[in-house]
Parts: structure tokens; sequence; C-alpha cells
């Protein structure tokens, strides 16, 4: 098996690489517990907003030339204001925050590390830019009794745990997408972890 490539880009220099992101997000998360029925035209509009915020970052791996891993991130102040009002709501500085998007692993990806460079890239990035007193992540929250749950369906909590994140059932979002079982949008609840950045 050839070793994997990885790529760092920022800004502007993200736009050759929407389409992959886009395809990327579109089948991860057709998955449990986003369920979302994703088109490319939506994940262009998305991705924009990491492709026109200066200090954002794309960390991506490429296995040959198939995208099989992506994680993002970029200043909160930069984010939607449903992502931004919550945590100013709460009593944070915006300008003061750094958002974790997603990440992104095809499954036979999973179980070698990657999870873990995937928050040290952001975080080590958010260091570098400065100025940032903490970052945060949101997760959507799903019912345990959720139809579409597998019955082997292990949460990220303890994980998230143990990178120093924690959850701040306080502090929401809400969100609209269509999921994979339905015919229109509905509003999603997504619960913030935080963590202060040393």
């Amino acid at each position: 098996m050839a070793a994997l490539e990885f790529l760092r880009r920022s800004g502007d220099e993200i736009a050759p690489y929407v389409d992959d992101l886009a395809a990327l997000r579109i089948r991860v998360f057709r998955d449990f517990p986003y369920l979302y029925d994703g088109d490319v035209g939506y994940e262009r509009d998305y991705l924009a907003t990491y492709v026109n915020a200066p200090r954002s970052l794309a960390f991506m791996v490429y296995d040959d030339a198939a995208l099989v891993g992506a994680t993002t991130a970029l200043p909160l102040a930069d984010e939607e204001p449903a992502f931004r009002q919550p945590l100013a709501d709460a009593g944070f500085d915006v300008a003061r925050v750094f958002y974790f998007g997603e990440s992104l692993l095809l499954s036979g990806y999973r179980g070698r590390g990657l999870g873990h460079r995937f928050f040290d890239e952001r975080e080590a990035w958010a260091r570098a830019v400065g100025g940032f007193d903490h970052a945060c992540f949101c997760a959507v929250q799903r019912p345990v009794d959720h139809p579409l749950r597998p019955t082997d369906y292990q949460p990220l909590d303890p994980f998230w745990r143990r990178r120093g994140y924690t959850r701040r059932d306080d502090i929401t979002a809400v969100y609209r997408w269509q999921d994979v079982d339905c015919a229109a949008e509905t509003e999603k609840r997504l619960t913030f972890w935080v963590r202060a950045l040393d």
C-alpha cells in the first residue's frame, strides 16, 4: 500500500479542492448520526466560507489520487451566525475562539490514528495563527432510539474528552439539512464541545 499524502491548504488555496471535499462530505455524512442527504451545489456554497476566510485550514489525506480524509477549521468570527451566536451568548469572545469544522474519514482508514492527527493539526494551526484562547466544535444530537442508529454505533464522546474537550450542553446551535429518510430539510440541534488552547 502506498503511503498516504497529507496536504495543508488555507483560504483561497482550498478552492481547487472544493469538489473533492464536497464529495467526501456527502459520502461520510450519509452515515449516522448525520444522515445527511447532500448535494454538490449546497456543499460548494458551504465550503466557500473556508475559501473566503484567509486564516482557515483544510487538512486533507490522499491515498494516491483519492481524497480519503479531511478536516477543516477557521476563526469562529468567520463562521455563520448560527455557530457564532451560541458562543457569544455564553460569554465567549468570538474573536478569540477557533472553530473546528468537520472531521471526515472513510471507514477503511479509521483506526490508524488519523482522528488524533486531525485534532493535532487543527490545534497547532489555531496556535500558529495566534490570538485564540479556545477551540470548539459541535456535534449533532440524535435520540438513542433513533430508527437509523446502527446497533454497533459508538459515540465519539470518550475520544473527545480524552482530547481535553468539555461537552457544553448549555451551548447549542440549530442547523437545517435534509436527512436521507426525509423529503424536506428539518432542524437539528448540535451541542458544542470546548477546550482552552494553552
